[in-house]
Formats: structure tokens, C-alpha cells, sequence
């Protein structure tokens, strides 16, 4: 079963995953893990986000496969990026500071910090 089946399945409910199994090794892992969180996302806005993805993040070439305008593609983007808490949401157009986070997942991708630091700085003090 993949992610898109598991979508329909549970008709946009929350779902918990119990067990994992590791593809070739056999071993298999219980508890509870919540999916990633572009896989909670409905069908329409998995491939919504893909088409962004694949269109390097175009609003032009998203107006042109979807057939909506700028506002419409735009709108959607904000709503989608509202259900990722993992990303503070600024406005397409906002020129302002960029977000604590994706200061910090910038400085990783420049090799700046180590993922276990990255992960301590996303997480904050407890």
C-alpha cells in the first residue's frame, strides 16, 4: 500500500503508523510513529506540492498545469503551508528576515552545523 492509498483509506482522519518493517532485512519496529507530514496531507495537495517541487517552484508553470492564476496558486500555498508546522509561514511576497528554522536548515545544507545540532536548535531548550 502506498502513502496515496493510505490518504483514501483514512479519508483525510488521523492515523497513527504501530509498526515499520525494513525492506530486505526483516527487522521490524513497534511503537507509534506518526507519518511525515506532506504524507498527512490530502491526495489534491501531495500533488499539488509535488508539481511544485517538479516546477522549481514556478507560479507561472503551476498557473499553466493547473490552469488557475497567480492569487489562486498563491492561496493554496499559504493554506498547504499551514498545515507544515515544521515551516513558519511568511507571505510569498514578504521581503522581511527569514524564519529561526530555515536559517538553520540553511546552515546545515552549507555544512555549518551537524544534523544532531540542527535538530537541538529546531527543537529548542526543553
Amino acid at each position: 500500500m502506498d502513502w496515496q492509498e493510505l490518504t483514501d483509506l483514512t479519508r483525510g482522519q488521523p492515523f497513527v503508523v504501530e509498526r515499520v518493517r525494513l525492506a530486505g532485512s526483516g527487522v521490524a519496529v513497534e511503537g507509534q510513529f506518526e507519518p511525515p507530514q506532506l504524507a498527512q496531507l490530502s491526495v489534491d495537495d501531495q500533488v499539488f506540492v509535488a508539481a511544485f517541487v517538479r516546477s522549481h517552484g514556478s507560479i507561472k508553470e503551476m498557473e499553466r498545469i493547473f490552469g488557475v492564476s497567480y492569487p489562486t496558486v498563491k492561496s493554496r500555498l499559504n493554506r498547504i503551508a499551514e498545515q507544515l508546522d515544521f515551516v513558519e509561514q511568511l507571505d510569498i511576497a514578504d521581503t522581511g528576515p527569514v524564519s529561526a528554522s530555515a536559517e538553520i536548515v540553511d546552515r546545515l545544507r552549507r555544512g555549518e552545523i551537524d544534523v544532531r545540532q540542527a535538530l537541538a536548535e529546531l527543537e529548542g531548550p526543553r
